[in-house]
């Protein structure tokens, strides 16, 4: 019976092991209540409040722009409801901080970066992002500098990217590529209460020698072109020409106006020598008269 139940203890035990454990991260920790001190010192803050009236407001009453929201913190805990604005808001003077942040879409251009691509190609790339924040506590409080980390993280997406992409693919498939940073940014920003909106390659900039080597590609691809089309030229006409010396055989006198009509042609040019071609069988009926 003993090694009967020690395989069934070893299984639960597994079981146990395997099962997943859900752990409270500190931002799904219920919010403690204020302390005894907290609370004495905030009324007290009101009590001196009330005191100055009115002299009071003009460090209480603080203002935000439209486009702005402030982020209060009191005794170094976040004030519940959010981020206050626009308009004004009440601070406790000596107990309340705040920071405001800026909800507009900030551009910015990213550094030229060395990158070595899928075929061993060094080329240097920039490009432009564009974001905004839609959460001013998160930005806050998730995030030392939320515009410095995009900016480095940008950087380093931008790299990471392109070096997992041949040299004609970056230089082909632009757009597809800044879908694919901009996805990646906004994945990675999220956290942040930063939304990635746009992300452009700007500029792709190639070794001289390379540069050379592509123009010269390029330029014997379309010599190559020209001659081709040269030789389907001369096809065509060699058949048109064919055509038109089965039709002139088939009736003597379409020579003699084609004669005419080149004899038209010369003469408008004013030229002062004009040659009158004479058939080979005139010439022959001649030479027998001559000798009989």
């Amino acid at each position: 019976m003993s090694e009967i139940s020690e395989p069934i203890e070893m299984s639960q035990r597994s079981v146990e092991e395997t099962r997943p454990i859900h752990r409270l991260s500190e931002a799904e920790t219920p919010p403690e209540g204020p302390s005894l001190c907290g609370t004495i010192l905030t009324g007290l803050s009101y009590l001196l409040v009330i005191c100055t009236f009115p002299f009071s407001l003009f460090f209480c009453i603080r203002i935000v722009q439209e486009y702005e929201r402030a982020v209060i913190f009191r005794l170094g805990r976040l004030l519940p409801g959010g981020a206050k604005g626009p308009g004004l808001f009440f601070i406790l003077p000596c107990m309340d901080s705040y920071q405001n942040v800026d909800l507009r879409v900030v551009s910015f251009d990213v550094p030229p970066q060395e990158i070595l691509s899928k075929d061993s190609v060094t080329v240097a790339v920039d490009a432009v992002v564009y974001y905004k924040i839609y959460n001013a506590t998160m930005a806050i409080i998730n995030v030392q500098n939320a515009s410095r980390s995009t900016r480095l993280l940008a950087q380093t997406t931008l790299r990471n990217v392109l070096g997992t992409r041949s040299l004609s693919e970056i230089l082909s498939e632009r757009e597809t590529i800044s879908h694919s940073i901009q996805s990646t940014l906004d994945v990675a920003t999220d956290p942040w209460g930063v939304k990635v909106e746009r992300v452009e390659v700007k500029d792709v900039r190639l070794p001289q020698q390379l540069q050379r080597a592509m123009a010269a590609e390029a330029e014997a691809a379309r010599e190559a072109r020209a001659k081709v089309i040269a030789a389907e030229g001369e096809m065509n006409a060699s058949r048109a020409l064919k055509e038109a010396a089965e039709v002139i055989a088939e009736s003597p006198q379409a020579l003699q106006l084609r004669y005419l009509q080149t004899l038209s042609a010369i003469s408008a040019e004013k030229n002062s020598t004009i040659i009158f071609p004479l058939p080979i069988e005139l010439l022959n009926s001649l030479a027998r008269k001559g000798e009989s």
